[in-house]
């Protein structure tokens, strides 16, 4: 309490101070105002944002960002990155880069009702050995309808931010993250010392009401509105501009940490106490059961409360408490095994199908998707379901004309979930999967369930083909991203793949954005691609069911680009790791005409593809490689590269099987790991040895 009021004190103190005419003052008086101001905002900051109890006006606050501006305008060399005025700012982002989890984010097991939670309560005790009448601790939270990020933050100072992507890596957002109020830029100190390093996990989402309110404004504007709050924050965090995402109201709730250095928990608990010490929103309510009855309870009333929250919600997230017990139920590929989500009853609703169309995706997969007569579930206006493939459309016998009970799975898409066969009068049709490529007309395969257009030119295709041909781990064209992709299809300059060789300045300067130096930047990002490893090539063309794992097993087995196109079925099923599906999906794509075209067309544009020699001796050969830290001499995704070039394997955790851990810059828990194991630490320089530069 008397904190509180030594801060409004000082407020006071400040504010009558700014009354005066600003004057030009010493260097050492502004870096020493400038630490006040700041320390004074963040604090009014996490009061307004995070406790929701402010103790200032708007128009004092306003005040204090004022003087805070007028005195780095003076002296710029104080300005910091961490500092309230560089929330906003930042310039415009061509695209997003990536950063990697040092412990992956892994996704969480559904419970779809109390039983499934009974039965998760179960498995916990006998993975632990524990007989099954005992009471395990557990922390119970709600699950967030939101877009899960990762904030860094080293010596309590923020630095970056990473979206959960695929769960190893994330989109870097540090820009569009830094904008959200209730992030903050330093970490308040307490009773426990600030971590050289902790990375603080949340969901970013938005209010009921703020969605809403977003909508409206949109909607005014003409601009194409969001389907739910939850993609709303979702395209609100992924906005390429910082500013746009600064207008939209976003809210970080933390609920978890990844890597921490100097600072040891022994529950979840606990870590969500400190979390909350340091500034940040948690989860609430939130409870501590003492059983799983205890969360059963819990799971009931949040269920119930539901509606009544400012947020929306899909479950409640159930956690071991005690943290020496998760590394001993370890995980799968795909989840932890001591944590669960319990998600809530979906909201269903019953309408009638007009009509279906297909549509066509990056990879040529064709969903079809059912027209509704629009109906509210779960406060959204539903028109169009997913009815995903021919056989959930053969399980369900839906037709075209049924009345049919529609929810939103996860409450965000919308999902046919059963027939309602009675009410039929005999005028219903049957929904037929399409021979031709809706789009292009190209033929069409069968793959499972999926029906595949294999036309590596179809236009739906194109875009985001382009985009993904010219990813870093793909092609690598530095500068070609989602919104010149889209410039170069929609002008006509880029017809097929194989188009992008044949562009010149002239062609470039034609689209938006683009002048002489921007243009020859791009030509030669695109002539620098012409030689190109085979598994990258094999991963960037688009095969359908290769993705960057299959293309490494092919280019490591064939080792040269014609041996794969002019191989056959047999000899792709004996391929250990090539299922008969991936298998027919190779074959066909090397059998169409237009691929063989588009694919000879780059080849007569100087294309080299490089042919994988066999490596008779290196020091990685047939040996397992971990990096930990930052490399300053290359990425990452490079020093991966090198080391399976070399007949290595790159490894994203540590075990007893790893023969060497590459240690880089601020070295994460891998390296606390391999230490415990005896495993050969090298820095980077040994490593840059090793590899003979």
């Amino acid at each position: 309490m008397s904190e509180a009021l030594d801060k409004i004190k000082l407020s006071a103190y400040i504010l009558y101070n700014r009354g005066k005419t600003m004057k030009k003052i010493s260097k050492e008086e502004a870096k020493k105002r400038i630490e006040e101001l700041r320390e004074e905002i963040n604090y009014h900051n996490y009061r307004y944002y995070v406790l929701d109890q402010p103790v200032i006006s708007d128009a004092e606050y306003d005040d204090l960002m004022r003087e805070l501006k007028e005195l780095e305008e003076m002296y710029p060399e104080f300005i910091t990155p961490d500092s309230p005025t560089q929330r906003v700012g930042a310039p415009p982002q061509e695209e997003f880069g990536t950063i990697i989890h040092e412990i992956p984010m892994l996704s969480l097991q559904d419970a779809r009702n109390e039983d499934e939670l009974r039965e998760f309560d179960r498995r916990v005790k006998r993975v632990l050995g524990l007989p099954l009448t005992t009471n395990i601790q557990y922390t119970a939270e709600p699950k967030f309808d939101g877009l899960s990020c990762e904030l860094t933050y080293e010596n309590g100072i923020y630095k970056t931010a990473a979206t959960r992507g695929d769960g190893v890596r994330g989109e870097d957002v540090t820009l569009n993250a830094r904008t959200i109020r209730s992030v903050p830029m330093r970490l308040i100190k307490g009773e426990n010392p600030i971590p050289l390093r902790v990375q603080i996990r949340g969901e970013v989402i938005m209010k009921k009401s703020d969605f809403e309110k977003l909508n409206q404004e949109l909607a005014k504007r003409g601009e194409k509105t969001f389907a739910n709050p939850r993609n709303a924050a979702s395209g609100s965090l992924r906005q390429l501009d910082p500013k746009i995402t600064a207008e939209r109201k976003l809210d970080f709730i933390a609920w978890g940490i990844g890597v921490v250095e100097g600072l040891e928990f022994k529950t979840q608990w606990e870590i969500l106490n400190q979390i909350e010490k340091w500034g940040f929103k948690v989860s609430k309510p939130r409870k501590l059961c003492e059983n799983i009855e205890e969360v059963v309870k819990f799971y009931r009333e949040m269920e119930e409360k539901r509606d009544s929250l400012e947020y929306e919600l899909d479950g409640i997230v159930v956690k071991v408490n005690d943290l020496s017990l998760w590394n001993k139920l370890g995980t799968t590929a795909r989840s932890p095994r001591y944590a669960i989500a319990g998600k809530f009853k979906p909201r269903q609703k019953t309408t009638v199908i007009k009509d279906v169309v297909f549509q066509v995706g990056r990879t040529g997969t064709i969903t079809p998707v059912a027209i509704l007569e629009p109906v509210e579930v779960g406060g959204v206006i539903v028109s169009r379901a997913t009815l995903h493939n021919f056989d959930e459309i053969k399980r369900l016998d839906v037709k075209i004309g049924d009345k049919v009970v529609v929810q939103r799975a996860g409450d965000v898409i919308p999902d046919i979930v059963q027939v309602i066969k009675d009410v039929r009068t005999g005028k219903e049709r049957d929904i037929s999967p399409p021979s031709t490529c809706p789009v292009c007309g190209a033929k069409v395969v069968k793959e499972g369930a999926y029906y595949k257009c294999i036309n590596i030119s179809c236009p739906a295709k194109l875009k985001a083909h382009l985009k993904h041909f010219a990813q870093r781990r793909a092609m690598d064209i530095e500068g070609l991203g989602e919104k010149v992709a889209i410039q170069l299809v929609d002008k006509g300059l880029v017809k097929d793949l194989a188009d992008l060789y044949y562009l010149t300045k002239e062609d470039l300067l034609k689209l938006d954005g683009f002048a002489d130096k921007s243009a020859e930047n791009l030509l030669n990002e695109i002539h620098k691609s012409k030689k190109i490893p085979l598994h990258r090539f094999l991963y960037a063309i688009g095969i359908p069911n290769v993705g960057e794992y299959t293309a490494k097993l092919l280019a490591d087995y064939f080792k040269s680009f014609d041996k794969l196109k002019n191989t056959n079925l047999n000899e792709l099923i004996n391929i250990e790791g090539i299922g008969p599906e991936t298998a027919q999906s190779i074959v066909e794509f090397f059998r169409n005409q237009e691929n063989l075209r588009v694919l000879d067309k780059m080849f007569k544009a100087g294309l080299e593809v490089e042919e994988i020699k066999e490596i008779k001796e290196s020091p990685f050969k047939g040996k397992t490689v971990v990096f930990t830290g930052a490399l300053k001499s290359m990425s990452r995704d490079e020093a991966k590269e090198i080391v399976e070039s070399l007949g290595g394997k790159v490894s994203n955790s540590v075990s007893r099987k790893t023969d060497f851990v590459v240690v880089g810059e601020n070295p994460g828990s891998k390296y606390q790991k391999a230490q415990q194991l005896g495993i050969k630490m090298i820095d980077e320089e040994e490593f840059l040895k090793m590899i003979g530069r």
